[in-house]
């Protein structure tokens, strides 16, 4: 090692010689048996003159080893490509095979584990009444319901007015916070149409809109999250726009951007207060399909939801009225690993989406009138959940608005992939390796 350091003569001979083997190894079924033989004969002998390090020696048999192989050895057309290439492969190689056991990038989709982790956003959100609509439409309106949509829309379109879209420096440093814009104008007259987004492996190519027959591209627009445009910007098909107006105004918020700790699980269990990866797969089919997904979909099985663990398998779980969980009769407060923060609420405020606010039963959730509605596994404090052997029950640490176990119950354990372990992207407070 020492020599190899401090002699050129030997490092050029050893990247020779590592060269020359490969190329045989990869050949040796192609050639004759004497051109083998030829081949290596050089390569034993420029070895043994390595180890005996006399530099004249080396540099000779180097030359019959370069002579041997231009002779014996079949030529490799294109061979500056296919070395990049087999870089290449091989670089994709350990990429993915850190992806699959140690390391997997993960972007949280949705609020459920806010203020812990942040969803995708936009503002102004005009979900609330697209679905609406969309009841409607489904369920047929009258024109007093119609009129009182559309002045809905309207009202809501004047808030995406007031959202001002910064420039030059300000927008490049909202740039690394994660934050994005959308702006497109109508260039006619008419209704609107949303086409379906390109994508490329895992980036947005291109999304199209035709406003008035006249086809608007948007550039590498940004994941929309649990919802997608037509909700995001409240774009309803009958709504006709004029030239000039502001059709899509939205302030875009990505959601964190974390890898995934898949080494850890194999040698130990998931503990209490882990933030976990979980295939959807894991929930019973038929609750995938009774609890929709922000656009009313079903919960597809190849999707990956991030949620705390806080039941273990044989435990018996209550959520009290005070929003502490219980488990096996012993009350969680905020002195316990990995819950400081969830039960650092103060009890004289009332449950908030996106706050710190403890975990919520179906009895709370119905007293301050949260948007969940009914916990099924989880109705009131009296409610005693048995988890079974094997599994596990997560919950979102935004416990007024998250799909959990509080309404599907237990998934198994076979199905959860790894934990949180750095948040790379954006540069927030929430970056590194404290959000856990």
């Amino acid at each position: 090692m020492i020599r190899w350091l401090f002699s050129k003569t030997i490092r050029d001979a050893c990247a020779a010689r590592k060269h020359y083997c490969r190329l045989l190894a990869a050949q040796r079924d192609l050639l004759p048996a004497t051109a083998v033989a030829a081949v290596q004969l050089k390569l034993d002998e420029l070895g043994a003159a390595i180890k005996e390090d006399h530099k004249g020696r080396i540099n000779v048999k180097a030359e019959e080893l370069q002579f041997a192989a231009d002779k014996n050895l079949k030529p490799y057309p294109h061979a500056a490509w296919r070395e990049n290439v087999e870089v290449l492969l091989v670089a994709l190689a350990v990429a993915m095979g850190i992806r699959t056991f140690f390391l997997q990038p993960f972007k949280i989709p949705t609020g459920s584990m806010q203020p812990t982790l942040f969803g995708i956003n936009s503002t102004p959100d005009f979900s609330a009444a697209v679905r609406a609509y969309d009841y409607f439409s489904q369920t047929g309106f009258n024109d007093e319901e119609k009129a009182r949509l559309q002045a809905e829309v309207g009202a809501q379109s004047q808030v995406g007015k007031n959202l001002l879209i910064p420039s030059g420096w300000e927008r490049f440093k909202e740039w690394f916070h994660g934050i994005s814009y959308v702006h497109v104008v109508a260039a006619a007259d008419g209704t609107v149409q949303v086409g379906p987004i390109t994508h490329f492996l895992i980036f947005n190519i291109k999304q199209s809109l035709s406003i008035g027959g006249v086809v608007t591209t948007m550039w590498f627009p940004p994941d929309y999250g649990e919802s997608d445009l037509q909700h995001r910007a409240g774009l309803f098909p009958e709504r006709v726009y004029h030239k000039g107006d502001d059709v899509v105004k939205l302030r875009v918020s990505a959601g964190d951007h974390l890898f995934v700790d898949r080494l850890t699980y194999n040698f130990r269990k998931p503990t209490r207060g882990d933030v976990i990866v979980f295939e959807t797969a894991g929930i019973p089919e038929e609750m995938r399909d009774k609890y929709r997904d922000g656009n009313g979909n079903p919960i597809p099985a190849d999707e990956f939801y991030i949620k705390r663990l806080v039941g273990l398998p044989g435990e018996k779980v209550q959520i009290g009225d005070d929003r502490h969980l219980i488990i096996n009769g012993q009350r969680l407060d905020a002195s316990t690993p990995h819950f400081e923060n969830i039960y650092g609420f103060d009890p004289k405020q009332p449950p908030r989406e996106s706050q710190f606010s403890g975990h919520v039963n179906g009895m709370v959730a119905q007293e301050f009138h949260l948007s969940i509605g009914n916990l099924p596994e989880f109705p009131d404090q009296q409610t005693v959940y048995d988890v079974p052997p094997g599994y596990c029950l997560p919950m979102g640490d935004n416990t007024c608005n998250s799909l959990d176990s509080r309404f599907w119950g237990a998934i198994p354990e076979s199905y959860v992939i790894g934990k949180s372990f750095f948040v790379y992207w954006p540069l927030t407070s929430r970056f590194g390796w404290g959000n856990r």
